[in-house]
């Protein structure tokens, strides 16, 4: 039987990290739209103040995918709650239990932490997803719009000047 190993990810794992992300933004149907790089995963995840967290799910010493997660806080619940940004799991190593195994060791961090929650978003497409997470008895909150600022609008709103690049004209 395949041993299935998940542990914390390590400033070793960032190129593997990197390339778990590009892959998922491929199956998103976004792979252009990765601009992180090593530099920045290291900056940001394995600091003295790390924005995020990683676990890595490995079958038989093999990398096979990744959880990427970090801590919000819920005022209506007056406690932390743990966040996921990325589930991934390659396809060769799909329908092993290595997307359960990532999201059971995420509600254990959870718990560990003293969160009330667990929370992430998933495509309105992506329905082999979709019916992954209600098997682990997942609730979709459809009552709720996720909206967002980025780029030029929030610099915008920051009262940042927007720089604009313009093309001479030939």
């Amino acid at each position: 039987m395949a041993e299935i190993t998940i542990r914390p990810a390590r400033r070793e794992d960032v190129p593997l990290i990197l390339r778990f992300i590009r892959a998922l933004a491929v199956y998103e149907r976004e792979p252009d739209a990765v601009v992180a790089t090593e530099e920045t995963l290291l900056a940001h995840g394995f600091g003295s103040n790390p924005y995020f967290h990683c676990i890595l799910a490995e079958l038989d010493g093999s990398p096979a995918g990744f959880a990427f997660y970090f801590f919000d806080y819920s005022t209506w619940l007056g406690a932390p709650g743990l966040y996921l940004e990325d589930l991934f799991v390659d396809p060769a190593f799909r329908g092993l239990g290595l997307g359960r195994a990532l999201l059971e060791r995420l509600a254990q961090i959870a718990l560990e932490r003293g969160c009330a929650r667990m929370k992430w978003e998933v495509l309105d497409w992506n329905t082999p997803a979709i019916d992954f997470y209600r098997t682990m008895g997942a609730e979709f909150l459809d009552a709720w719009r996720n909206a967002g600022l980025s780029g030029d609008a929030l610099k915008r709103l920051a009262g940042q000047e927007v720089s604009v690049i313009s093309e001479p004209i030939s």
